[in-house]
């Protein structure tokens, strides 16, 4: 907990060092390039003030009409965020409008969680950009980090003026993102909610949502899921598949907040123009160097879609194989022709040996810590580590392989089948895919939560669970091991004091770990 306050103290205070740059409501900048930046207010839904941004192509008098793209803000962020993007699109003969989200910073309101609400407001958003700015109604796009991608996916379901979408760092299914595997991811709700609280307003409704969601409410969990479903892209599929927008889906392979896997479940369900990027790195941070101007690849993309969906660009993004992976290696970019095809070849190792564990003790594997460790991984190759040899075996379960001949390419989601019998009827483990080394240091490909309740005591129950979808590779030499234990600094857990867990292997249900390999 105080380490995600830490990160959202400091996110705030580079966020508030921005928004001190930016000029009152109406002030006008001439740009290096020569098109214009204002500074505006724009009346969002109820009247409330959003306070915006507008960058223009140098030359633009109102002759020409351009292809316009709204930039909602992320989570906690000023209006400013998007500004070096914003003046590259505009060099390039977009209309920008970016707007800060209702609730936070200057803009008026509560903060809604891309409700109702914020949905009015990106519609009103390109309203104003329709009337007041050269903007081309028929070429639309929406684009935004965290909760701006968020927003723009929601927004392109209920208005059909949305042509192009990129949606990066964020999430379609929210409930899969901060509540997979029925367990509250808790550094992840208490980083949003600790910002939310520094940098803005939250709502009575967000107030009481975030307080059942952390105090493990079980009687509220029906109103909590039904909350994150009504703010969930994935809830609308078939209004956007009937809308058609060109929508393009990028995360990080290691993003804390909204992991990987509800993004690729979400891409094969659209049926329109689609494009899916993966790479290392958590939460924002494949996008954090193009806030600042610098080259990056994640907005190359982003530009690229929006060059061909809303320009009419014939620059090959339509003809490129359209899942494209980048591994958590120094190897280039893979590309596939659909996310099945990422996890078609796979390769089970048995679970055989019965394993007990006790609860409540942190065995020493883990994931690591929010915003952190998978930025290490992102830019040094440094994913959280244990010695496996040396993990103790009353509170954590371990099987292994053998050492491969050759290197293990693992692509896309792995998979766990196992069969648990509980001592009480609630309770949380984490299973843990290590590469171990030589020497038994085992470095994290992979991992994932599960929470049950309402299982009988000492009756068996079956599990299937994914893991966080992921790209490493496994030198050879190295083996693969499955530790699960129960307890992880990333996950509210459920065991009652002294339980315990046996994981076993039926001979008409043998437990095993199915994990997708790219074929050579």
């Amino acid at each position: 907990m105080r380490t995600a306050l830490t990160f959202a103290v400091s996110a705030a205070l580079v966020a508030g060092t921005a928004l001190g740059l930016a000029p009152a409501a109406g002030a006008a900048t001439a740009a290096e390039s020569g098109g214009t930046l204002r500074f505006v207010d724009i009346a969002g839904d109820g009247g409330t003030v959003l306070k915006a941004n507008v960058a223009t192509p140098a030359g633009a008098d109102g002759s020409t009409r351009y292809p316009v793209i709204v930039l909602p803000t992320s989570w906690g962020m000023p209006q400013v965020e998007y500004l070096a993007q914003a003046q590259k699109l505009a060099d390039s003969g977009y209309v920008v409008v970016s707007y800060n989200s209702r609730g936070f910073w200057q803009s008026g309101g509560e903060i809604e969680t891309a409700g109702p609400k914020d949905i009015a407001d990106a519609s009103l958003v390109i309203d104003w950009a329709l009337a007041n700015t050269p903007a081309d109604p028929a070429r639309v796009g929406m684009a935004g980090v965290s909760y701006g991608a968020g927003i723009s996916l929601l927004t392109a379901a209920q208005d059909k003026r949305v042509r192009a979408v990129a949606a990066l760092s964020g999430w379609a299914d929210l409930i899969d993102s901060i509540y997979s595997g029925r367990t509250q991811h808790l550094q992840a709700a208490a980083l949003l909610g600790g910002a939310g609280y520094l940098t803005g307003r939250p709502g009575p409704e967000l107030r009481q949502v975030l307080s059942d969601f952390l105090a493990s409410d079980l009687d509220k969990e029906d109103e909590m899921i039904a909350w994150g479903r009504k703010r969930s892209a994935a809830t609308y599929l078939d209004a956007i598949n009937a809308n058609r927008p060109a929508v393009m889906l990028g995360n990080a392979w290691g993003d804390t907040i909204f992991p990987p896997n509800q993004f690729a479940s979400f891409y094969e369900k659209l049926s329109g123009p689609k494009r899916l990027e993966f790479r290392p790195g958590d939460h924002a941070t494949a996008e954090a160097t193009g806030l600042l101007g610098l080259p990056n690849d994640t907005w190359t993309s982003a530009h690229r879609w929006f060059d061909h969906h809303l320009k009419g660009v014939d620059n090959g993004v339509d003809r490129e194989q359209p899942v494209r992976l980048k591994p958590r290696s120094d190897a280039g970019y893979e590309g596939y022709p659909d996310w099945k095809s990422v996890n078609a070849d796979r390769r089970k190792f048995a679970l055989t040996d019965s394993e007990h564990v006790w609860a409540n003790i942190d065995s020493g594997a883990n994931g690591g810590v929010v915003m952190l460790s998978n930025l290490l991984d992102q830019f040094f190759q440094a994913p959280p580590t244990a010695s496996v040899p040396l993990l103790p075996r009353a509170f954590a379960a371990v099987w292994q392989t053998g050492r491969y001949d050759t290197a293990q390419r693992v692509r896309g989601t792995a998979r766990l089948h196992t069969t648990v019998t509980p001592t009480a009827g609630s309770g949380t483990f984490v299973a843990y895919l290590y590469d171990v080394g030589p020497l038994g240091i085992g470095k994290l490909v992979t991992h994932a939560p599960y929470t049950f309740h309402g299982k009988e005591p000492g009756q068996p129950f079956a599990v299937d669970l994914d893991l966080f979808s992921t790209a490493y590779d496994v030198p050879a030499g190295h083996r693969l091991a499955l530790v699960v234990d129960t307890v992880d600094p990333l996950y509210i857990e459920h065991n009652p004091t002294g339980a315990q867990l046996t994981f076993s292997s039926p001979a008409a249900d043998p437990s095993y770990v199915s994990v997708p390999v790219r074929a050579e």
